[in-house]
């Protein structure tokens, strides 16, 4: 042992294993690279598993205050991989090329520096593969490509801080749990052990590291490295070095599995597969059987194709396993979890793609809606959630997210969800099924709208969101001045998710022979759009108040928020057609989309999460709503901006937000610094786009899907809908631009839909 270790540390017992708090057992630790600052990172993610590395496939950061704050692997909202640093020699390598096109994996080309007389820079090729499938697993191939053998050492450092995921964005935390390692010591290079009385022998290095930590709710977490291929020729600390003899173009391949248990039991849903080979073929057969379920959508134009197939394939990533049930996660780094309103809203912009996300979006969420009254998780009878989280702040609860239901919009979403589902699928089962939770989301609406007639929010939890609409920020909500409004907030376009709810519900009641219900609901309905044309509007502007606050009175700044409701019927004609200009005024649209705030407000930041940037989401709705009112050139002229900027994008993939910044000849759009990276509803509003531009309006019940004047943009001239499914018919649609007119046909049909084109 090292001469620092204590005589008699304490031993812990768990699982079969003795431990050592690590504090007690000083590890020696190769020499940690940090930067000063965020560098570009590379982005993995399978299921309930997700890495962030730097462009070398490392991880670096030493601490929560290096590097970049989001690097590591997580599951479960806790980071069980804080380091991974591949050095030659004590030095980084010096990388070459690096990609994670893919999405599940990491592919890196780097080689050596110069180090000292004896290797020549460049001489050395290091190629890394990195691939998530329940576990994380890498193989490093290193070839000599001098005439010459060449000697030395490669070495591998780990390291797991086991934080939760709101310590890595920033929460403090006033108590830790504490790291523990195995109390077996790690052999380093010449060191000998011996019981009493027996004569010491030379150990040889282990085949496998394990990483440990106990939280103050006393589960133990690991993190056990098993190495494959050539195991290391020793350790310093938790680093493994390998001493490489390789001659003149000889290759030797290295590598690992890590896999993560929390009190022994494997962290991730996901069966891990045992060799990186096998994790490949399994995460490539996954993603062919997603495709094949999937519709397929294909143009003219390659590198529009590539925007899509993009998209099709993050939403395969992005989705994500809750018990039974599969659902899309909001988005990598941060929001990596169960959302109301953002699963949702990306599960109505794929019904187009794949009902099935849609449905199991609403049995998930429907298995958490509210029962109970808690003001600490603001959970409240009949309510949908905002957010789940299952790491140790959670689960001590540090956080309410157990879940957390400080939202307003996600339960008139959930039922407008409910409605769409059963347009495109006319699953009666499922609808029957889930009747008692629309029911009692509704119940929730009347309760909550019963004071003012709108539908508010006031933060009740001491550690809740201050602001509970989409655009969630604490200073988001601000007036003409650029004040903050005080509470309770009533948001626009949530009193026209609640106005659509109504509509929607009060069809399928009449459909369930239930007319007092349909009856109530469509008066109600009526009642709120008088209301609210009346109360949200500002005279002297000419356009829709963002929200109204506690005291009633219009909270007068100019926003995107009123877009969202153009496409919902809430608006009369002329407010609508009133709103929809001014969106597209320039101090709203950029050139590439249309900012959350206009650029006249004293509130106003580009680079504002809510108060300046461009939303993708945001866009594709308020497209919708220019698309409703047969604003058609203006909708494809939002269309264009947003698909120019996603094809300029690292992988063809629209960010969660961009900057606000003007849009000017041949500028590239601004990035914003922490965008969320893919992002779901980010995703799917490519898909909702395409809804828009063929403008289909399915209706399964009746047996009928109606196409009213598609219009393709002038940059594409052909688009082909492939393995379409409306209700039980699957169908494949072409569609053909000439000059001003796009042409529809039906290519092919299983099912007796009929296919109704409107021009």
């Amino acid at each position: 042992m090292t001469p620092d270790t204590p005589t008699n540390p304490e031993r812990i017992f768990l699982d079969g294993k003795t431990f050592i708090p690590a504090e007690q057992l000083p590890i020696p630790e190769w020499p940690c690279v940090v930067s000063e600052r965020p560098q570009p990172t590379l982005t993995a993610k399978d299921d309930d598993l997700f890495l962030v590395t730097d462009t070398m496939g490392n991880i670096s950061g030493c601490s929560l205050n290096d590097g970049n704050p989001s690097m590591g692997l997580f599951c479960c909202d806790t980071r069980f991989l804080s380091r991974l640093e591949l050095q030659i020699e004590g030095r980084s390598p010096v990388l070459l090329s690096s990609t994670a096109e893919k999405g599940f994996s990491l592919s890196v080309l780097c080689t050596n520096p110069k180090i000292e007389e004896r290797l020549r820079a460049e001489t050395v090729g290091i190629r890394r593969e990195i691939v998530l499938n329940g576990a994380l697993f890498e193989e490093i191939e290193v070839a000599n490509y001098s005439t010459t053998t060449v000697s030395f050492e490669l070495t591998l450092s780990f390291d797991a801080d086991f934080v939760d995921l709101f310590e890595v964005r920033g929460y403090d935390r006033d108590k830790q749990g504490r790291l523990l390692r195995l109390a077996e010591p790690i052999p380093e290079e010449g060191t000998f052990f011996a019981p009493d009385g027996v004569a010491p022998v030379q150990t040889q290095p282990p085949e496998s590291l394990t990483l440990a930590y106990q939280g103050l709710d006393g589960l133990v977490m690991e993190s056990r490295i098993q190495f494959q291929h050539r195991q290391p020729d020793y350790f310093k600390g938790y680093t493994a070095v390998w001493r490489l003899e390789l001659a003149s173009h000889e290759t030797q391949k290295l590598g690992y599995r890590m896999n993560m248990f929390t009190n022994n039991t494997s962290s991730s849903t996901v069966s891990a597969a045992f060799t990186l080979g096998q994790a490949k073929a399994a995460e490539l057969m996954e993603e062919q059987h997603w495709v094949q379920q999937i519709t397929r959508i294909s143009s003219d134009k390659s590198i529009f194709n590539r925007v899509i197939e993009r998209a099709e394939q993050d939403m395969y990533l992005l989705r994500q396993s809750f018990g039974k049930y599969k659902t899309v996660s909001a988005g990598v780094p941060w929001f990596s979890a169960l959302f109301g309103r953002d699963s949702l809203i990306t599960a109505s912009q794929t019904l187009m793609l794949n009902s099935q996300i849609a449905k199991e979006t609403l049995m998930l969420l429907a298995a958490y809606q509210g029962k109970n009254e808690d003001d600490w998780r603001e959970e409240e009878l009949g309510k949908i959630l905002h957010e789940l989280r299952l790491g140790e702040m959670a689960r001590c609860q540090e956080i309410p997210h157990t879940p957390y239901y400080g939202t307003v919009d996600a339960t008139p979403l959930w039922l407008m969800l409910y409605a769409e589902y059963y347009a495109w699928t006319h699953d009666g089962e499922t609808l029957e099924q889930l009747w008692p939770n629309a029911l009692a989301a509704m119940e929730w609406i009347d309760r909550n709208t019963k004071q003012t007639g709108y539908l508010t929010y006031y933060r009740k939890s001491k550690r809740g969101l201050d602001n509970q609409g989409w655009k969630d920020s604490g200073d988001c909500i601000v007036d003409r001045k650029g004040e903050l409004a005080n509470g309770p907030i009533a948001l626009c376009e949530v009193q026209a998710y609640v106005y659509a709810a109504k509509m929607r519900l009060a069809e399928i009641a009449r459909m369930k022979k239930r007319l007092d219900l349909s009856d109530r609901w469509q008066e109600e309905a009526r009642n709120l759009k008088v209301r609210f044309n009346r109360d949200f509007w500002i005279e002297d502007q000419d356009f829709c108040a963002l929200a109204l606050d506690g005291n009633g009175k219009q909270v007068e700044s100019i926003t995107s928020n009123p877009g969202h409701c153009l496409h919902l019927g809430i608006f009369t004609p002329e407010k609508a057609y009133s709103v929809a200009e001014r969106l597209r005024a320039p101090d709203m649209f950029n050139g590439w989309g249309i900012r959350t705030l206009s650029s006249l407000s004293p509130a106003y930041n580009p680079m504002g999460y809510h108060v300046g940037s461009v939303w993708p989401h945001d866009n594709a709705l308020i497209a919708m709503g220019l698309r409703s009112l047969g604003l058609i050139d203006q909708a494809l002229e939002l269309f264009q901006g947003l698909f120019d900027m996603t094809q300029q994008q690292p992988y063809q993939r629209p960010p969660e937000l961009f900057c606000g910044y003007e849009r000017n000849g041949d500028n590239a759009p601004v990035h914003y610094p922490v965008a969320c990276t893919p992002q779901a509803w980010a995703t799917g509003s490519i898909f909702q786009l395409l809804q828009m531009i063929v403008n289909l309006v399915p209706d399964a019940q009746n047996n009928c899907l109606r196409i009213i004047d598609p219009a393709l943009p002038e940059s594409i001239n052909r688009l082909s809908l492939h393995n379409l499914r409306v209700g039980p018919t699957i169908l494949d649609l072409e569609f053909e631009r000439s000059g001003s007119t796009t042409a529809c046909r039906v290519a092919k049909k299983r099912g007796n839909l009929r296919v109704v084109i409107e021009a």
